[in-house]
């Protein structure tokens, strides 16, 4: 074996896979407007980070102190501080470059000193008839727990007021749950151009309308400042707390967290961040970041176009399943053959139409679903109560642990179960992450299932920015695996075996160790051998092991991963026959595919899981095998278009140095553009021919 390491660091490739985010707020090829939305995604990222990862790596620091360990967590937390100032450093620049160039194309984003006499005048009636009654300030004490209200969402300005000698303390929180972060100022008439105005600056500017007349003070000035928590907790699993009230306890203990960082605007006085450094708690191994005058980036994902419409993506329509159009009803359109959707190129409008019509559908008897992140306005789930109010026995498995859902999926669970829905909560101590629903129908008095088994969830929203395949079907060796999943969900600890489905944790690890040792058995008899995996992060040793292995024994191994990459291509004598890329594009890649050469008859699974160990080990996910022929070209084909990207993809290597494809004397090929123009190819060739088959 290498002297040299055989893994990259999980925490630092995510930051690699954050700053290919910022590559695209980088590119000038890409909308404008875009690129400013994805800089609220990088800043949306960063949070997730540091509330996750970042806080991981700080309790592995805190244990060690305790127990007498390495410093191995110390380094890397070095590492990511390092990294994260360079990538902080890069996001101001850009910030201020797409500045201008917005400027150019005469919308402007203002601050509070850069009004003209008009707006003043517009802005102080806004801000006291719109905005004022969601203010009030909260004044700094000694007595004051700072951690018991501050909340990791939002962002504050600290205000100082000064008289004389003597300084008082104050927190505003920007009331961004109750008006939007920008605000669109009147012009002047004949002019152009737009002007827009962070809500924090309309605070600054109108500060004395919140502070005179109650307090004294010769000057008053405003600083930036936000706080971001730990996102573990602790559970109290004593047998008498139900789940439910055991996750509400859980996120109120998320709620007064200690802070993993501090951001401050960088000329807040030494004085005043030392005041609330010590009010917050923050220790020496927390992140204390000076920054900018603004924070919560995030809300640029939701910025507004006040330009021309080419400053924005051009839409690309949904587009229809022949299938399901030309069939009577959902379920005869499933019967006639399997049915691969590939999200947000199809339409989402096909799965809550399969449930819309099953809540009611008289040959319907009952429906099973599990739910990890639904939309706030739930199609899916009104679905389920109208499924019940019908009689139909209805069955929703919600995850209460889907990280930073949870709060929803209580809700949704207490609404579910008011309306006379069985509510499951699954496993202890195991999240259930599969995407399933299973529909049963009497049919000529015969029991038939219709199946759902996707890479993504039953999430409206996020079907139309997330790239997801969802596979619909009646095969009775899917839909029995399925209905036995169901049942293992009830039932955990009876025995069950699949033969078909791979389902975490019962059988992944072994079933995907068996199939990358029969492509090594292969490769070593010179068959046709050969692996394709497509994942949001591979960070599992012992699968990373299993292909080291297969590419040390001539299998040829190509990887598409979004996020953290742990394995390292192109290791001599281990990962030489291993290329990886990353697509980072307009839609977030999302699905988990796997195909195996299988001497020249492919086998393809999609799945829920990515190739963690929690994801092998500690969850509830399913892969299922494509049996279709003609949806297992297509998925392949769809690979094969990704693999060949020109534009988008970016190298995985062991410097982390997310250099583009090169693309030589090849064509320009934008994999997200391509699939679409694809599938929609296929849509038109498929209605050609069951318009040909109707005339014969």
């Amino acid at each position: 074996m290498s002297a040299e390491p055989l893994y990259l660091d999980k925490e630092l490739s995510w930051l690699s896979f954050n700053e290919r985010v910022l590559q695209e707020a980088a590119d000038k090829s890409v909308p404008l407007i875009e690129r400013v939305r994805f800089l609220g995604i990088y800043s949306n990222n960063t949070d997730e980070f540091y509330k996750v990862r970042f806080a991981d790596v700080k309790r592995r620091i805190l244990i060690n102190e305790e127990q007498g360990g390495d410093d191995k967590a110390k380094d890397l937390l070095s590492k990511i501080q390092s990294r994260v100032l360079k990538l902080n450093q890069d996001f101001d620049t850009l910030y201020n470059e797409i500045l201008l160039e917005m400027a150019r194309r005469h919308i402007f984003l203002v601050n509070e000193q850069q009004l003209d006499d008009h707006q003043q005048v517009w802005l102080r009636k806004h801000f006291r008839s719109r905005i004022l009654p969601h203010v009030t300030p909260i004044l700094l004490t000694d007595d004051i727990d700072l951690l018991q209200f501050l909340k990791d969402e939002y962002s504050y300005l600290a205000v100082e007021m000064r008289q004389g000698d003597s300084k008082r303390y104050a927190l505003i929180e920007i009331p961004t749950d109750q008006l939007p972060r920008f605000i669109q100022l009147p012009e002047a008439k004949g002019k152009r151009h737009k002007t827009l105005i962070f809500l924090d600056n309309i605070i600054r500017f109108c500060l004395d309308d919140i502070f005179s007349g109650l307090f004294e003070y010769d000057e008053l000035t405003a600083y930036a400042m936000k706080m971001t928590r730990d996102a573990e907790y602790d559970l109290n699993l004593e047998v008498e707390h139900s789940l439910l009230e055991q996750m509400s306890e859980g996120l109120d203990q998320r709620l007064t967290a200690m802070p993993v960082r501090f951001v401050y605007q960088r000329d807040m006085p030494t004085d005043m961040v030392d005041v609330l450094c010590g009010l917050l708690k923050v220790s020496s191994y927390d992140s204390i970041i000076p920054g900018g005058r603004y924070h919560n980036f995030k809300d640029f994902i939701g910025f507004p176009n006040v330009g021309r419409d080419y400053l924005e993506n051009k839409p690309l329509p949904p587009l229809e399943s022949t299938q399901f159009v030309s069939a009577r009803n959902a379920f005869d359109a499933i019967k006639q053959q399997d049915i691969l959707l590939y999200y947000p190129y199809h339409s989402f409008g096909h799965m809550t139409e399969l449930v819309r019509q099953a809540a009611y559908d008289p040959k319907v008897r009952s429906i099973k679903i599990n739910i990890y992140r639904v939309a706030k306005n739930s199609q899916i789930i009104e679905s389920m109560i109208d499924a019940a109010n019908n009689g139909k026995k209805v069955t929703v498995v919600v995850e209460l642990q889907a990280r930073f859902d949870e709060e929803a999926n209580i809700e949704w669970a207490r609404r579910l179960t008011e309306s006379g829905v069985q509510v499951l909560f699954g496993v202890p101590g195991l999240k259930i992450h599969s995407k399933l629903c299973l529909i049963t129908r009497l049919e000529d008095n015969e029991l038939v299932r219709y199946t759902h088994i996707g890479t993504g969830n039953f999430h409206e929203k996020t079907a139309r920015i997330y790239t997801d395949f969802s596979l619909m079907t009646c095969r009775t060796e899917i839909t029995e695996e399925v209905r036995m999943v169901f049942n293992y969900i009830q039932n955990p600890y009876r025995p069950v075996k699949f033969k078909h489905l791979i389902v975490s944790p019962r059988n992944s690890r072994s079933r995907l160790y068996d199939l990358i040792d029969r492509e090594i058995a292969h490769a070593k008899q010179n068959l046709p051998s050969g692996i394709t995996l497509k994942v949001n992060n591979l960070v599992d040793k012992g699968l990373i092991n299993l292909l080291y292995q297969a590419s040390s024994a001539g299998v040829k191994i190509k990887i598409i991963v979004r996020g953290m990459c742990a394995l390292i291509p192109g290791i001599k004598g281990i990962s030489d026959n291993i290329t990886a890329i990353s697509i980072v594009d307009r839609f977030l890649e999302h699905p988990r595919v796997v195909v195996f050469e299988n001497n020249g008859e492919p086998d393809v699974y999609i799945s829920s899981a990515d190739w963690m160990t929690r994801n092998i080990d500690n969850r509830i996910e399913v892969g299922c095998p494509v049996f279709d022929s003609e949806l297992k070209k297509k998925i392949i084909d769809i690979l094969n278009i990704q693999l060949s990207d020109t534009v988008k993809a970016r190298i995985i290597d062991r410097e982390m140095s997310n250099k583009y494809v090169p693309r030589g004397n090849k064509r320009k090929i934008r994999s997200q553009i391509a699939i679409y123009d694809y599938l929609k190819q296929s849509e038109k060739q498929l209605k050609k021919k069951l318009k040909s088959d109707t005339h014969t």
